[in-house]
């Protein structure tokens, strides 16, 4: 199993832009369907969070992540899950609001793709 990593230069970590796959199998595109998950920098406000409102952190938990994250920088992605192009987060919450609260535009994520049924799995 393949592991990428998608280093970005500095100067382009404040800037915006789009992730986007397809292709008419639905494949990550230049990436093999047996490579496993990819890891890459996400936009923030390009994961969608659909269990957000349904649970708290602990801030105490959050603001050490925080400190640690300045200091080091995330050194465990989050989880993503990419359906269809979007992307949805299921766990890394403690991570993701501090990078949140940090000001930060983008999170290092593990994604895997998955399938609708996938989805719904995740959302029971």
């Amino acid at each position: 199993m393949a592991n990428f990593v998608l280093q970005l230069p500095n100067n382009l970590r404040l800037r915006s832009f789009t992730v986007s796959s397809s292709s008419s199998n639905g494949a990550t595109p230049g990436v093999p369907q047996s490579a496993g998950p990819v890891i890459l920098e996400l936009p923030l406000d390009k994961i969608r969070r659909p269990l957000m409102r349904t649970r708290s952190n602990d801030q105490q938990k959050v603001k050490e992540l925080m400190d640690s994250i300045k200091e080091i920088g995330l050194q465990v992605p989050i989880d993503v899950l990419e359906v269809d192009g979007v992307y949805y987060g299921f766990s890394g919450c403690h991570r993701y609001e501090a990078h949140q609260q940090l000001g930060l535009p983008t999170i290092r994520c593990k994604i895997r793709r998955g399938t609708k049924e996938t989805l719904r799995h995740h959302l029971r």
